[in-house]
């Protein structure tokens, strides 16, 4: 998956039809052989140099085998000479969705097509980027989403978007508001809440984080009440990447020694494992203000993530998860009920997720809020038979969300 392909001529404006996110990715889960795709994609581009859905599930393909730079180079390749790709869910006869995303990752925009899984809507992926100057190219539609995500990729993007959605009705249209999901902007947004605690994350540039290593400076001296150990990691990262627990200074010279990141948030460290020492952490969705949950993980690692938590494996983990999907209404969004009316307030979107954490004095822990988590329901029925229902309920509710406003 090494060549570049760009057509060559730009055609008359089209929207084309993709396999898709969701489609592909549930191919790779069940471990089908994707070379094989990837070949039928290669011949249509082939064949027709102006295929330009093929490039765009390429770059899935190429995405999925961890090839992003590829990946990213197909889309930019594709977007060149169309904006528009529809991807029909169902008969494809349901609302017509105009979803406004933008050129990146999996992690660039919210995961809209895993949202419509069972449904019969047909879908618009409308790309925009920081100069697109107006919205004239998006198909006509019953409802209009925004779908770009916050990231420092996507800061300009979000600031275009800001204007080209001024006074449209579009859910999620807020994009000032997803702009300030960043780690600082969230620990500073939930501050003063008594039901929830996102730990305050500051911004430091190398040098200071090499002060830090010397001595020179002290965590005291960044944010008060800070001290060791601390978290570390690079601006703009998402899933954990580059992230570390720096228990000193001579720590913080080995993290630097690693990584080549100009700035970094660091922040305190919060143990909120459990008595049994397991770490857990929940991801949910709020969908109107209602929370669904995603998926829950345990692990005797404090970062938690659900491919590496060996869930799987676990049948005592699984066990554990399905409880808390089973109970989750009245039993942890009963006792967490403020803080998730809190979020929903303060945030003010028709739709995000976050990371979150129970700690002992019964405060809600927020690692991260985001609208671009991934939300999916790709995990093997055989393994996971109580997953299909609860995420049934999450994507019925976000389409019944997108029918309201339509």
């Amino acid at each position: 998956m090494s060549a570049d392909y760009a057509p060559s001529a730009p055609p008359a404006p089209r929207s084309d039809v993709t396999i898709g996110l969701a489609a592909i990715l549930r191919l790779a889960y069940e471990g089908k052989d994707l070379q094989g795709l990837w070949s039928e994609l290669l011949a249509r581009v082939t064949a027709d140099p102006l295929d330009t859905a093929a490039l765009m599930d390429m770059a899935v393909v190429a995405q999925a085998a961890n090839n992003r730079d590829h990946s990213l180079a197909l889309q930019a390749a594709a977007l060149q000479f169309n904006r528009v790709y529809r991807r029909p869910h169902g008969r494809g006869d349901g609302l017509k969705v105009a979803a406004f995303v933008t050129l990146g990752d999996f992690m660039a925009n919210t995961p809209i097509d895993f949202l419509l899984a069972g449904s019969d809507i047909d879908l618009h992926l409308c790309y925009v980027d920081a100069e697109t100057p107006d919205l004239s190219f998006a198909p006509d539609h019953d409802v209009a989403f925004l779908a770009v995500g916050e990231s420092a990729e996507n800061r300009l993007v979000l600031e275009n978007c800001a204007r080209l959605l001024a006074g449209r009705r579009v859910l999620n249209g807020d994009a000032a508001r997803i702009a300030g999901l960043t780690r600082d902007g969230v620990s500073d947004l939930l501050a003063g809440e008594p039901t929830l605690y996102a730990p305050a994350a500051h911004r430091i540039d190398r040098p200071d984080l090499s002060r830090l290593a010397l001595g020179i400076l002290q965590p005291s001296e960044l944010q008060a009440g800070l001290a060791w150990p601390i978290i570390a990691r690079p601006i703009g990262t998402h899933a954990g990447q580059g992230m570390e627990k720096l228990d000193n200074r001579e720590a913080i010279a080995a993290y630097l020694e690693g990584r080549p990141e100009p700035r970094f948030y660091v922040s305190p460290f919060v143990d909120y494992s459990s008595p049994d020492g397991l770490f857990r952490k929940q991801r949910i969705a709020f969908i109107g203000g209602r929370a669904f949950p995603s998926h829950y993980a345990a692990q005797p690692h404090w970062m938690v993530h659900y491919l590496s938590a060996e869930m799987t494996d676990r049948p005592e983990r699984r066990a554990e998860e399905a409880a808390w999907m089973a109970d989750f209404d009245t039993d942890f969004a009963q006792r967490h009920a403020r803080a998730f009316e809190a979020l929903h307030q303060r945030l003010g979107l028709d739709y995000f997720g976050i990371d979150c954490a129970e700690l002992p004095d019964g405060r809600l822990l927020v690692f991260e809020v985001d609208v671009a988590m991934i939300v999916h329901d790709l995990d093997p029925v055989e393994v996971f038979p109580y997953k299909k229902p609860a995420m049934r309920r999450l994507f019925e509710a976000f389409q019944a969300l997108l029918a309201s406003a339509a």
